[in-house]
């Protein structure tokens, strides 16, 4: 298959990237009015990171441009977990140059919030995890430049009260239809002209990240204002500062692609020894790019718990770093200049729900060639969630028989006697109080949530999974 992310071959775009075999693109819906503006951190200092665990990791481009888009997520749940203690020691550290910014037609540009509280609204968020620079580190070559491809291509939406979010994963061979663009080298000039068919991993390469979000826009019938790029591996840094994640596998698995070496079980990785989990493609599940996503997913729903757990990230000082890091290492919309803003962002998610954080796997078929993804039925479904500003609920079946992971059978069944799982919102049932003149119902409606079809596979961050080896 094309989505080879391991292969030396798939650094860089190919001829068959206008493919349009069998596609069916989704008419667009009007969107609703759009939330503020959000953003992710990429981490990184390649001081803070440690030498790998497991041998030499190949010369990859592709497999790093993965990892980068988790490190985008990984970022913004970090600063969630910790906004206010980061922002609190800004005065005490010397002031940082922001990376050139990219304008987003849809842009909207966040107020700065003097109490640092949280931004009001909600929001969508475009994730890039791209292979726009050298190689570096472990993972290439400085010398030789890899292929300009948004390998990774990530949604992140907050609702309008905080109370859920969903982060859509979009495959890299995803066909869609890109609408005209202009020229992010030159805004007043000529432009890309509207194409059809084009995988979804080229966009970056012809239009920019603004290009990227108007076709997920064009696509999804949603407003998307802000976006970052994210152009290091900054994940194994990540991963470092929040001493390390814990994940489980159902059989040993030994990568010689990225040098992954793990017994069945649970393990807390770190550094690169995370990072080649999070880019290791022919170990796990069916060796596709579809497989692999389910593998991050198992990954960014235990640092969720990580960061929810009592006593997570309790170091102002290493916060603060981290929101530095987003600044300093990502291209952001031009509307998040500024890091207050960012931390308004970070701070609407602190209090969510882990089982209200929903990571979604964008439903596809695979085309009659097998060289490609396009959009499945259920994909109107994902969109339609998104436009409503409803949370989403995954069916029990979605992924049985499929060969992506599994759910750890060690984790605990009931929610409540898992300290990384805070308690639900829903008050206990208490006697009724003695009536009188003020006193009103209050209202007893379920939050509204929309049920997904079983070809949508995902999971919450309440969720304990463990990947599944390949066995083939």
């Amino acid at each position: 298959m094309s989505d080879l992310i391991d292969a030396p071959q798939d650094d860089t775009p190919t001829a068959d990237d206008g493919v349009s075999n069998g596609h069916v693109p989704l008419p667009p819906v009007i969107p609703p009015p759009a939330p503020p503006a959000a953003r992710l951190p990429p981490v990184l200092t390649e001081a803070a990171v440690p030498p790998a665990h497991h041998g030499r990791l190949p010369r990859r481009g592709a497999g790093r441009a993965f990892a980068k888009g988790v490190g985008t997520t990984l970022v913004v749940l970090l600063l969630a977990s910790g906004a206010i203690a980061a922002y609190a020691v800004s005065s005490i550290v010397t002031p940082v140059a922001a990376k050139p910014s990219v304008k987003f037609e849809s842009e909207q540009v966040l107020e700065s919030v003097p109490d640092i509280g949280a931004m009001e609204g909600g929001l969508n968020f475009l994730l890039v995890g791209s292979d726009k620079r050298p190689a570096s580190g472990a993972f290439g070559d400085p010398d030789i430049e890899s292929g300009v491809l948004n390998d990774v291509t990530m949604l992140l939406h907050i609702s309008q009260d905080h109370s859920h979010a969903e982060v859509v994963s979009f495959p890299r061979d995803l066909l869609v239809d890109v609408p005209e663009c202009p020229d992010p080298e030159d805004p007043e000039g000529f432009g890309y002209s509207a194409r059809y068919g084009v995988k979804i991993n080229t966009i970056l390469n012809d239009g920019g990240m603004g290009c990227i979000a108007k076709t997920l826009e064009q696509m999804l019938g949603i407003t998307i204002p802000v976006g970052g790029v994210v152009e290091f591996d900054g994940v194994a840094a990540l991963s470092e500062a929040v001493g390390g994640v814990e994940v489980c596998v159902v059989d040993p698995i030994d990568d010689a692609y990225t040098g992954l070496v793990l017994d069945a079980g649970s393990h807390v990785i770190a550094g690169y020894e995370a990072l080649a989990f999070l880019r290791t493609r022919h170990a796990v599940g069916d060796g596709s790019d579809l497989a692999r996503i389910s593998s991050q997913q198992t990954f960014l729903a235990s640092l969720a718990r990580t960061l929810q757990s009592a006593g997570t990230l309790g170091d102002p000082v290493k916060l603060y770093g981290i929101a530095r890091a987003v600044v300093t290492n990502m291209t952001l919309s031009s509307g998040l200049q500024d890091l207050g803003r960012l931390v308004s962002v970070a701070r609407a998610l602190q209090s969510t729900d882990l089982d209200r954080i929903a990571f979604i796997q964008y439903p596809t078929v695979y085309t009659e060639d097998l060289g490609a993804v396009i959009p499945a039925a259920s994909a109107s479904i994902v969109a339609s969630a998104l436009q409503q500003d409803v949370a989403v609920q995954f069916d029990p079946t979605a992924t049985d028989g499929t060969p992506f992971g599994t759910v750890d059978p060690n984790a605990t069944d009931d929610p409540a006697e898992d300290p990384a799982v805070e308690a639900s919102d829903t008050p206990e049932p208490t006697a009724p109080a003695q009536p009188s003149e003020s006193a009103t119902p209050a209202p007893t409606s379920e939050p509204i949530t929309e049920a997904l079809p079983g070809d949508v596979s995902g999971q919450t961050a309440a969720e304990v999974r463990c990947a599944a080896a390949n066995s083939g």
